[in-house]
């Protein structure tokens, strides 16, 4: 208070001095600091609601590398639970919300408590809506639809309130071959991967290789040394006619490249109680950490193992893929600093 009072006393000194503007000026500094200091406005915070328990929700996504409409299952129980996240990629031809219906995902996601993503293609990305995963401007961190899909997945685990240290992705042919891809651009990101009758990374850069490795047709090995992929399970059909049934092998060819050092197998055989007999290879580390595990579907041809025959693309008569699947992903979760 006193300094504004000497403020006015010097603009009554200046005014008889016939010093109007530097009187005035002095005026409006007094009158200036009398006023209360404004606080900064603060921002509203625009936190989107999260998804009721049982909600099935669609939406879009968008960030500058694309954009992808998608749709969000959250299982029934309670609304406070950090659940896991599985991101499910479709195939050729199918939508997110078939692929929900052939896989089953949705349901076991009611029994186990877990969230599923399905990203959905765009027709003016792809006619067929097959994942462009052989086209090396799809294939890169920070490119293409790699990114659009950690955008996404980075956007449902916001808005589901996902636990990000258990985040997986699994697919289907097309989507199978971008889940891997996926997976290598991403690794601080996802967990886990599960591939169904798909492509291994590395093995197309155009269609026309694509198509080439679809038939079984092989790419040579890099002879640098590789990335130890993330843990992978992996399912084929030996009768499928549309990926050959070589490309399982080629997923143990690039673990085997990266030096993961020895490898101790394991086999298994068994009967689906709805037909196919299966082989189921594990792969671990001498520490015993399992990174690669194989399901050959004996009779199988080009659908989803174990699924429901009214989604396209699946064969009930097998063992239950997606089960299988979450068994694999669920046993493992990223250590957090500190542990």
């Amino acid at each position: 208070m006193t300094n504004f009072f000497q403020s006015l006393a010097k603009a009554s000194a200046l005014a008889r001095k016939t010093r109007p503007l530097a009187a005035a000026t002095k005026m409006q500094q007094a009158l200036l600091g009398l006023a209360p200091a404004k606080r900064p406005a603060r921002r509203a915070k625009s936190r989107l609601p999260r998804p009721a328990p049982g909600s099935f929700i669609n939406g879009e996504f968008q960030n500058r590398h694309g954009a992808f409409a998608y749709r969000l299952y959250t299982p029934v129980g309670s609304a406070r639970r950090r659940m896991p996240l599985v991101v499910m990629l479709h195939g050729c031809g199918q939508t997110a919300v078939d692929f929900a219906l052939g896989t089953q995902m949705n349901r076991l996601a009611d029994e186990l408590g877990f969230l599923v993503l399905y990203p959905q293609q765009n027709q003016s990305a792809n006619l067929a809506r097959c994942w462009n995963w052989h086209d090396p401007k799809h294939q890169m961190r920070g490119r293409g639809e790699p990114a659009v899909m950690a955008g996404l997945t980075r956007h449902a685990i916001a808005l589901a309130r996902a636990n990000p240290s258990r985040i997986y992705v699994a697919g289907l042919s097309a989507g199978a071959g971008a889940a891997a891809v996926l997976g290598a651009a991403y690794p601080e990101l996802f967990v886990a991967v599960g591939i169904h009758s798909g492509v291994a990374q590395g093995q197309a850069h155009s269609l026309s290789t694509a198509l080439s490795a679809m038939r079984g047709r092989a790419a040579p090995k890099p002879a640098a040394r590789t990335r130890r992929p993330l843990p992978m399970i992996v399912f084929q059909g030996d009768r499928d006619r549309v990926v050959h049934p070589s490309n399982a092998g080629e997923f143990l060819a690039n673990l085997e490249n990266s030096r993961p050092g020895p490898l101790v197998s394991q086999s298994f055989s068994g009967q689906s109680d709805r037909g196919h007999a299966f082989t189921r290879k594990v792969y671990k580390s001498a520490a015993g950490d399992v990174l690669l595990e194989v399901w050959t579907i004996h009779g199988s041809g080009h659908g989803w193992s174990g699924g429901h025959a009214a989604g396209s693309y699946t064969d009930p008569a097998g063992p239950d893929a997606s089960r299988e699947m979450l068994r694999f992903f669920l046993a493992r979760k990223r250590r957090t600093a500190g542990r």
